[in-house]
């Protein structure tokens, strides 16, 4: 096991024993009149990763500010280790959302000015820095600075800094947003590791796939803590069970599932994905007849129906709308129509080359994206992706190879072309010093939006963001999530039958997400051409199509159910009573990223037979000292896929080390 306490132990002091970690009993915290934090209780015990879900706003940093004790709450108590969350500032690490790492300084250099703030002896710092440095596998960095580091890397940089004061708790507010999977995967190994041997971590998460490697997760609403549980239980209360219904023509099918729902079949949800639509019911076995009937009478075939557990994301957007929330968009003020482009080839490249010096970042890709389609690029931070969106858009120039934009192969920057796209950038979408309303009125202008039209354009666009009648708040104040929702509205008001989505819901909370992928599916079904690029893995797989790119290269490519089903090898879940120890012992065994720990749940991805798998990693186990709860076959989620594809590619020499 690595160990991370160079210096002294993490776990608590004598005097904390049998203490939780961290106490919380009538917290309230209001500005002004908005309550944001409404007299909520909980604690955390020591060892345990604590995890906070909920929709954007609904207080949750608030609460770690005063769990910090940078700010006071206006009533209750907040104790670590027993005793004021103020007098133990020097003890907590907190990992904010918008942690400022100083750009013009090494890697290195920002380790020693954090440590240098809590006065930690400088041998300490040193030290410290480099055991988390090899940790991180981040040692030969030591030197780059910070600015030049790719967004996982400075996300773990910012863990390292976080610390070398050593913390006996760390709070991280959406440490995650905007790193790519293989990184998220280790970050969150580190954080099993840490917690482990003895560090208290409280971390809020907009991607519910990593709440699932919670101890506990508390849901989050107003101001108000709806519930506390494990993943399982949270899970187990909603009662229901989820159907993956896979039909040839999706948009019909969904016509036909809102008729049967209108009639009063037991359908709770229905979520639209690339290739599949996923149904949230109480019995699979009444409601699978109904909709095979229905579906069979509209003349639409049923590829597949398969039956399993509903995800966490279930049980948030399930809890969401039984207290009024929705996830259902206005309806968009459309005055084009894209219909009969569908099927042509909207975006093209062909062996497509970008070099910059020596560098080449992006390495005879070919593909194609058609009207009426959304396709998915999918890679690590530094894969290629936004060059080759710059490329397809126009904005950067090819060293070799074509692209085809909107029919044309030349003049890719003529206003004709420009104004059939739309671009959503993952760096710069708002101006922050404006007004919401003087950005979107400075779009609608840049992009033509005719002037009889700007007006309900604009009104649409605060009603999709929920920021109706806050058109004058300065932009720059939004929390992420609803700059997202604006800059998004910017980029389609004037309905371009092309749309370029560079990570548009990084940090956007699932309900909002959902608004989203309405909202692009939509698009696509009257004829627009999508290419969305995300980090975020269960939401590509809302994508008709993905090309997964490494190191500048499109190794493979297809629907999302297609690209998992070409995975080879099997994808094996255990139950274990002691699952850090456990993932420990299987790693030293076979390639680090076979082995992979979501709470109390273990995957092993292998090349054995299923039965054989949990045969030998059984008696292994327990001739260890380790307890089986269970094991079976389950099946691949695209973030295993996708991290086996660039591991596979890093061990045949195609990439570098460097993450």
């Amino acid at each position: 096991m690595i160990s991370t306490t160079p210096d002294r132990d993490v776990a608590a002091a004598p005097d904390s024993a049998g203490l939780p970690a961290i106490a919380v009993r009538g917290l309230t915290r209001n500005y002004g009149p908005v309550e944001a934090v409404r007299g909520i209780d909980f604690d955390v015990q020591q060892h345990e990763i604590f995890g906070l879900i909920g929709p954007d706003g609904a207080g949750k940093t608030s609460t770690f500010q005063i769990l910090a004790g940078v700010m006071e709450a206006t009533a209750g108590s907040v104790n670590i280790f027993g005793r004021p969350a103020r007098e133990m500032r020097s003890q907590t690490g907190y990992l904010t959302q918008a942690f400022s790492l100083y750009p013009d300084l090494t890697v290195a250099e920002n380790i020693r000015y954090s440590g240098d703030l809590r006065n930690i002896p400088e041998q300490s710092i040193v030290e410290r820095s480099n055991q988390y440095l090899r940790m991180f596998d981040m040692d030969r960095f030591a030197n780059r600075l910070a600015g030049k580091l790719s967004g996982g890397m400075r996300q773990k940089l910012s863990l390292i800094c976080a610390l070398v004061p050593q913390p006996r708790v760390l709070l991280l507010d959406e440490p995650t947003t905007g790193v790519d999977p293989v990184s998220r995967r280790e970050f969150w190994d580190v954080l099993a590791h840490l917690a482990a041997e003895g560090l208290t971590i409280l971390v809020a998460t907009p991607y519910l796939d990593e709440a699932e490697r919670c101890h506990r997760i508390a849901f989050m609403h107003q101001g108000q803590f709806l519930r506390i549980g494990t993943p399982r239980e949270l899970c187990a209360e909603l009662g229901t069970q989820r159907i993956e219904l896979r039909t040839s023509d999706l948009p019909k099918t969904q016509t036909v599932l809102s008729a049967l729902i209108a009639s009063h079949i037991d359908i709770l949800d229905v979520q639209r994905f690339g290739d599949r639509l996923d149904l949230l019911v109480h019995d699979p076995g009444q409601v699978e007849p109904a909709i095979r009937q229905g579906l069979q009478a509209a003349g639409v075939d049923v590829d597949e129906m398969r039956v399993d557990s509903p995800t966490l994301e279930n049980v948030f957007v399930a809890k969401l709308r039984a207290l009024g929330e929705s996830s259902t968009t206005v309806e968009f003020p459309a005055t084009e129509n894209h219909s009969g482009l569908r099927g042509n080839i909207a975006v093209g490249g062909t062996s497509l080359v970008k070099q910059f010096g020596s560098f080449t970042a992006v390495n005879n890709v070919s593909l194609q994206i058609r009207n009426g389609e959304v396709y998915g690029l999918l890679g690590a931070n530094g894969a290629g992706k936004t060059t080759i969106i710059r490329m397809l858009c126009g904005l950067l120039e090819a060293t070799s190879g074509s692209v085809e934009l909107a029919g044309t192969t030349k003049n890719l920057r003529s206003a004709a072309v420009l104004k059939r796209i739309g671009y959503m950038s993952q760096k710069f979408s708002l101006y922050n010093d404006l007004t919401i309303r003087e950005n979107l009125d400075f779009f609608a202008g840049v992009y033509g939006v005719p002037e009889q039209e700007r007006e309900e354009k604009i009104r649409w666009v605060l009603a999709f963001s929920g920021l109706e009648g806050k058109q004058g708040q300065i932009t720059g104040s939004l929390p992420g999530g609803w700059k997202q929702r604006v800059a998004f509205g910017a980029a389609i008001m004037h309905e371009p039958d092309i749309l370029f989505l560079d990570e548009p819901t990084s940090g956007v909370d699932p309900l909002a997400r959902r608004a989203f992928w309405t909202m692009i599916n939509r698009l696509a079904d009257s004829g627009a051409a999508i290419l969305v690029t995300t980090h975020y893995l269960e939401e590509a797989e809302q994508c008709n199509r993905l090309g997964m790119m490494v190191a500048g290269e499109l190794v493979a490519e297809g629907t999302p159910s297609g690209i998992k089903a070409r995975q080879s090898g099997h994808l094996i879940e255990f139950v274990v009573d002691q699952p850090q120890r456990a993932a420990d012992l299987l790693k030293s065994g076979t390639d680090g990223w076979r082995v992979s720990l979501f709470g109390e749940h273990l995957h092993l991805i292998t090349e054995d037979a299923p039965a054989i798998a949990i045969q030998q990693t059984t008696r292994r186990l327990e001739e260890n000292g380790l307890h089986l709860v269970s094991a079976r076959e389950a099946r691949f989620s695209l973030e295993d896929v996708f991290i086996a594809t660039v591991e596979t590619a890093r061990l045949q020499g195609k990439i570098s080390i460097e993450k």
